[in-house]
């Protein structure tokens, strides 16, 4: 997935071939995106409220598939020559994009040479970092954010006579009275195993999951989750599941089914699932802050975040760029930026538009679409928590849950499956290494 074949051959050709706009015709802004169902809707809305909004350009949005399938389009697009103005690209893509040298304009770069009104500042830091360097040039544009909750199944609690719990000790213990309770295959779970379990658990606990601040400060980043919390967090589970206590539900989000079936009252996954359990949950729910262990100094922190961003391709001309930059200063707009929180649940991305849903009330009836950010701010972000940008991403979680998997079936121990995860990761670090663009 490495975007090295891009060639400045390839950009000179596109900047050629697509020439500048006749005089008077609109421009048009292709945008290529990986949502689906009512954040598809969102996205066409978008698209039409801005190209309705003037008369000099027109966005045309195009799904292109699930994240891993647009990214893979717009790199075949642009060594074909036609690669979009804009792609919608998962965070864990974000360094395989910045190692495109010559792919991708960024944004700090594009709304100063456009002369757009920009101040990275008006932006929720938590957010933003993920996507800008360590000087806090922002490369993306954060469009889709969310980060990790506890959904909890507020009725079988009940039941159980089980409080909501805030510390892992506390999840453990609820879980085994859930069992007993008659959640027989599974007391608590979760999706998305490595980003929950490792990636968050780290961010939380203020504790690094690689050098280099998670790699944010250079792709020479070395693994560092074999540490004390990650293993006895790993031991844990581990214990756990031999009970089923807690139950393993995958290395994605497959599992997630089985909280909105009343399965498992207690399932840590993103915050996007929100939609999914406010249509098909027959019961009372709500989300709150991921669980910490209270033996750690200073825990929790702050969460990172989850979802996507727009990245802005290179070899564009310049009238293109200008209109690009217009529609990006459209979707920072306050209100545009409330109206996306509350029709997706996904985070609002600067500091005014968060402030104005809570002047609105929009978190009395429904706290749980706060959490997330609540979480994401709970602390200025550190070294360690302000996201993460390793090569190869996608496939280093395969092997990350390759190795738990191994730990959790009793082949390894915690401590053997993590040396192995953290030796595999590096090796495959360094390769991604030798091979990105500088």
């Amino acid at each position: 997935m490495a975007l090295r074949h891009f060639g400045a051959a390839a950009a000179v050709a596109l900047a050629v071939g697509l020439g500048a706009s006749p005089a008077l015709a609109v421009t048009e802004i292709q945008w290529w995106h990986a949502m689906t169902g009512a954040n598809n809707d969102v996205i066409v809305k978008l698209a039409n409220d801005f190209n309705a909004s003037q008369t000099d350009y027109k966005v045309i949005p195009t799904y292109k598939g699930n994240y891993p399938d647009t990214m893979n389009a717009g790199i075949a697009a642009f060594r074909a020559g036609n690669a979009p103005h804009i792609m919608q690209v998962f965070e864990v893509g974000t360094a395989t994009m910045m190692a495109a040298t010559g792919a991708v304009k960024p944004v700090y770069k594009l709304m100063a040479e456009t002369g757009e009104k920009f101040d990275p500042k008006n932006y929720l830091p938590a957010i933003t970092g993920y996507y800008s360097t360590s000087k806090g040039e922002m490369l993306s544009f954060p469009f889709n954010s969310s980060s990790t909750v506890m959904w909890v199944n507020l009725d079988e609690l009940k039941k159980a006579n089980v409080e909501i719990p805030k510390t892992w000790p506390e999840v453990f213990e609820a879980g085994k009275k859930l069992k007993a309770a008659g959640h027989d295959t599974c007391g608590f779970s979760g999706s998305w195993v490595t980003w929950v379990n490792l990636e968050q658990l780290s961010a939380w606990h203020n504790t690094p999951l690689s050098s280099k601040a998670n790699g944010l400060d250079g792709f020479d980043t070395v693994l560092e989750f074999n540490g004390p919390l990650q293993v006895k967090h790993l031991e844990n589970l581990v214990e756990l599941q031999k009970t089923k206590v807690y139950d393993y539900a995958g290395r994605t989000n497959t599992g997630e089914g089985r909280f909105t079936s009343g399965e498992c009252p207690i399932y840590l996954t993103s915050s996007a699932f929100f939609g999914n359990v406010k249509a098909q949950a027959k019961f009372n729910f709500t989300a709150v802050p991921m669980p910490y262990y209270p033996d750690v100094k200073g825990a929790p922190q702050n969460s990172i975040i989850g979802g996507a961003s727009l990245w802005v391709m290179g070899g564009k001309p310049a009238d293109d760029y200008k209109g690009v930059a217009k529609f990006l200063t459209f979707l920072s707009d306050t209100d545009r930026q409330v109206y996306i929180h509350k029709a997706s649940g996904y985070l609002p991305i600067t500091k005014a538009a968060y402030a104005k849903a809570k002047e609105e009330g929009f978190y009395k009836d429904q706290p749980y679409l706060e959490t997330p950010l609540l979480e994401l701010t709970n602390k200025e972000p550190t070294e360690n928590s302000r996201g993460l940008r390793l090569g190869n991403m996608v496939q280093l979680r395969d092997v990350w849950s390759e190795e738990i998997e191994q730990a959790l079936a009793g082949k390894k121990t915690a401590k053997q499956a993590l040396d192995a995860a953290v030796e595999r990761g590096n090796t495959m670090l360094r390769q991604f290494e030798k091979t990105a663009v500088k």
